[in-house]
């Protein structure tokens, strides 16, 4: 076999390529989700996903004024 020292390079440069990242993603979820629907509680990221969430979620309700 003439290749097999490049196929094990390859083969542990794909490895190191494909691991994926350690550590969970509570951290960089609870940065990005700023915003929750008092009513039902849902984690939103913006004013305009909440408003889009009251839209079509609580349609009887009227969301809540903007903070600026």
């Amino acid at each position: 076999m003439t290749r097999g020292k490049q196929k094990i390079e390859a083969q542990r440069k794909n490895a190191e390529r494909n691991q994926k990242p350690k550590g969970s993603q509570f951290e960089a979820r609870a940065v990005a989700l700023k915003i929750s629907c008092p009513i039902c509680k849902a984690q939103l990221a913006n004013a305009k996903q909440l408003a889009d969430h009251y839209a079509s979620k609580h349609p009887r309700e009227q969301p809540p004024a903007e903070p600026e």
